[in-house]
This record gives structure tokens, C-alpha cells and sequence, in this order.
């Protein structure tokens, strides 16, 4: 069996590694091309361990993938079991299309509003929360893979105006959203306030088609999730995504929106 190494091993290795080799946490800093200041952070478990720096480290160092690897392991682990075969599902897809009508998905959420986001779950320990903050984040590097998958996501606009965590947050995700949405493979489009009600509200959902060619959708409710293959069931949720992207604002003017309401929170 596994072990599955736990986020303060982790980073007791960065440092053990890193210490190993004779170096300060400047010179790290300036061999990966992070700040010092955040190699500090990451040891003491004051920010999240962030996929890319442990890949550069892993290059740095000539670990042989061995961080990279470990991160691999914590977010399979941390994600709940039911949940899994659609994490693989996603990573293999050629395309994702994702409406939400609460939150901003996943795949494009900060550190910050996961961490708000994930807080509230009364069940998770406040090391459960940051695993499944770094987990989360961890997920999101599909969107730079090769190749990489093209996402379409919908929201809704009351969802860029409901607080989560501190208005800063607010305003981060957002500034974050404008960001990720100039992306080639990424388009964020947003539903406005004025739009009547529609299908789409009764609840979220994902459609992912696969390199293979397959079609599969994911639905999630209060306790899980569950993943859809059957094809009347995957065509039903593709006419809805019909309905919910022919409410949706186009791609330029969502982002003068998301802009506009970012504004609200600073």
C-alpha cells in the first residue's frame, strides 16, 4: 500500500532538499525564479504549494520528477473517492464545457476563494482545507498541459456579486478571471443579472468530450457528485448547455462586466 505523503512532509523535504545542497532560500529564490520571500512561505507552510514551483525545483535540483510526483499523489488522495474517475475523465478531456450558476468553477478559482470556498465545510480540518486547496490548484495545470484542453465556462453575474472570504478575494478572482479568460483554449462568458429565468438554473454541470471521442457529463449535488454516460442523458444536458450559452453575454463584452463588478470590490 501507498503512503500517501501528507503536505507538511512535503514541505520538510523542500527544505531538507534545498539545505542538502548548500543554498539559502535566496539563492533557491533565484535558481527557480521565485522570491525568496516565497520559498520562506512554502517551508512554513504560510502559502500553498504551487505545481509549478516544485516542477522547476525538480529540474533545479535533479529530483528525478520526485516533487512533482508527490503532489500527484496528495491531490488523487484528497480528492473524495466518488469524485476520482471524473478527475481522470477531465484530464483526458479535449474539451470542457462548465455553467455553474453559484460559483466560479474549480478550474478557474484562486487560492484565496477556494480556501474561503472550502472553509465553510464544517467536516474538513483546517489541514483538510489547504490539502484540498493545493489539490485544487494542482488540478488546474490540465489548462497549460499539451495538449491543452479548450474550456468554455458560463456563469451567472450574481455569482461574481456574492462574497466569498474578503472583498479582496473577491477582487482577486476576478482580476483572475479577466486574465485566464485571454487564454487561447479558455473562454469565460458571464449570463447578466437582467436575464430571465432559464434551464440552466436548476443546477450545474459539466460536458467533457474526451480525446477518445466519448461524451460525458458530471453533476453535483450537496453530498457528491456523479458522472453521466449515458447518451440520452449527455444530449439532454447539451441542449441545456444550448440554452444557457444563448443567455450568456459574448466573450468581450463578459469581460467588461467581470471588470466592472471588480471594480465594486476594491
Amino acid at each position: 500500500m501507498i503512503k500517501v505523503p501528507t503536505l507538511a512532509f512535503v514541505r520538510d523535504q523542500l527544505r531538507r532538499a534545498r539545505q542538502a545542497r548548500g543554498l539559502s532560500q535566496e539563492e533557491l529564490g533565484k535558481l527557480v525564479s521565485y522570491s525568496s520571500s516565497y520559498v520562506s512561505a512554502v517551508e512554513t507552510g504560510q502559502s500553498p504549494v504551487k505545481p509549478d514551483y516544485l516542477a522547476r525545483l525538480d529540474s533545479a535540483l535533479d529530483t528525478g520528477g520526485l516533487f512533482v510526483g508527490m503532489l500527484e499523489l496528495i491531490r488523487f488522495h484528497a480528492a473524495p473517492e466518488w469524485f476520482r474517475p471524473w478527475e481522470e475523465n477531465e484530464r483526458e478531456a479535449a474539451a470542457l464545457r462548465w455553467y455553474d450558476p453559484t460559483v466560479i468553477p474549480g478550474l478557474l478559482q484562486t487560492e484565496g476563494y477556494a480556501r474561503a470556498m472550502l472553509g465553510v465545510i464544517g467536516e474538513l480540518t483546517a489541514e483538510e482545507v489547504e490539502t484540498r486547496v493545493v489539490a485544487r490548484l494542482a488540478r488546474q495545470s490540465l489548462l497549460t498541459a499539451n495538449p491543452r484542453p479548450h474550456l468554455v465556462a458560463v456563469l451567472e453575474e450574481h455569482t461574481l456579486r456574492r462574497q466569498v472570504g474578503d472583498r479582496e478575494t473577491m477582487r482577486e478572482q476576478l482580476q483572475h478571471l479577466l486574465v485566464v479568460g485571454t487564454e487561447p483554449n479558455v473562454q469565460v462568458r458571464v449570463v447578466p443579472a437582467d436575464s430571465p429565468w432559464h434551464i440552466g438554473l436548476h443546477g450545474p454541470f459539466v460536458l467533457a468530450r474526451l480525446s477518445s471521442g466519448a461524451a460525458l457529463a458530471h453533476l453535483d449535488n450537496q453530498l457528491r457528485g456523479q458522472t453521466i454516460d449515458g447518451p440520452n442523458d449527455v444530449a439532454a444536458l447539451e441542449r441545456r448547455w444550448e440554452t444557457v450559452t444563448g443567455e450568456a453575454l459574448p466573450c468581450r463584452q463578459s469581460a467588461r462586466l467581470i471588470e466592472e463588478v471588480a471594480e465594486t470590490w476594491t
